[in-house]
């Protein structure tokens, strides 16, 4: 476990150092598949209708997933204010909502 935490950090560093969002997407888009990029997009959006104040049965239906993926992400949002305060944060700067087709 401890490797996959140095892996992790590794990757961290390298998107920490990439100065504009062209750069991390080229970077993303070599590194992850396809279905990788599409359930990290899908666990971003379901954090922010969280955050947002959506209740998790909307989000479900919205997003055609099920709960228990939405209370991982209600959970994580819950027990680390870091990350609650980044969502908040991306929320605040980026007001437009994108709308997502069911």
């Amino acid at each position: 476990m401890r490797k996959k935490n140095i892996f992790v950090r590794d990757i961290a560093t390298v998107l920490a150092g990439l100065n504009n969002s062209q750069s991390i997407c080229c970077f993303l888009d070599a590194l992850l598949t396809l279905p990788e990029k599409a359930r990290i997009g899908l666990r971003w959006r379901l954090v922010c209708l969280l955050e947002s104040g959506i209740p998790q049965r909307e989000i479900a239906k919205r997003l055609g997933i099920s709960l228990c993926k939405i209370t991982r992400g209600s959970r994580e949002l819950k027990e680390k204010p870091a990350f609650r305060k980044i969502v908040a944060a991306y929320k605040i700067n980026n007001k437009r909502e994108r709308k997502i087709k069911s």
